[in-house]
């Protein structure tokens, strides 16, 4: 083979992989600007959910290392005419939703399915009219993570695919303070796999 197509090859290679490598570090960067947002609002006295005494000495909450395998381009299905319910919370206060679709992906191998809802009284704020509501549970609950599952926030999709990205998993606010109020995972939403990504448990 000439020297210059050899020359061609090793290019084109090199060229891929700086483009491959700059891909990965802007994702890496838009986890930690996450990671920071949120330790900044638990960090703020006027928007933390923490109890006064655990803000007086918050610095940072856990995350499991962030793990681009657990970014999931997913199958997207809705699910039309579903009919409104009332999601348990961890008081007496129903949350009202409407399943509106369902995702179908694979993780380690293993096919799994997580149901999306949509919360009936947010979906009427202009700020929310697109959100989309993912809590889930893992077989990491309580080993590494919060026992009473963690939540995803997502945006209606325009086409038949969503990004599910677990990096971004975080722990309802109960988790920190009693005094809140927090939808629990449906039982179908229970995924048969260990989920080390997102945010850790929390130890006061």
């Amino acid at each position: 083979m000439p020297k210059f197509s050899l020359l061609l090859i090793l290019l084109i290679s090199l060229t891929a992989c700086s483009q491959k490598k700059e891909i990965f570090d802007d994702y890496i960067a838009s986890i930690k600007d996450f990671q920071f947002e949120l330790n900044t609002k638990y960090a703020d006295k006027e928007n933390s959910p923490l109890t006064k005494k655990d803000l007086k000495k918050f610095k940072s909450l856990d995350f499991f290392p962030i793990d681009s395998t657990y970014k999931i381009v997913a199958k997207f299905v809705r699910t039309p005419n579903e009919t409104p319910f009332e999601m348990t919370t961890t008081t007496s206060r129903k949350s009202i939703e409407v399943k509106y679709g369902e995702v179908h992906f694979t993780l380690n191998n293993t096919p799994l399915k997580l149901n999306i809802y949509q919360n009936q009284e947010l979906k009427l704020e202009e700020e929310y009219k697109n959100y989309l509501f993912l809590p889930f549970t893992d077989l990491s609950n309580s080993n590494g993570s919060y026992g009473g599952g963690r939540y995803i926030d997502l945006e209606i999709p325009e086409g038949n695919t969503i990004v599910i990205d677990f990096n971004r998993a975080y722990n309802p606010y109960c988790a920190y303070n009693e005094k809140y109020s927090c939808p629990i995972p449906p039982r179908e939403n229970n995924l048969s796999v260990a989920i080390k990504a997102g945010v850790k448990d929390y130890h006061k």
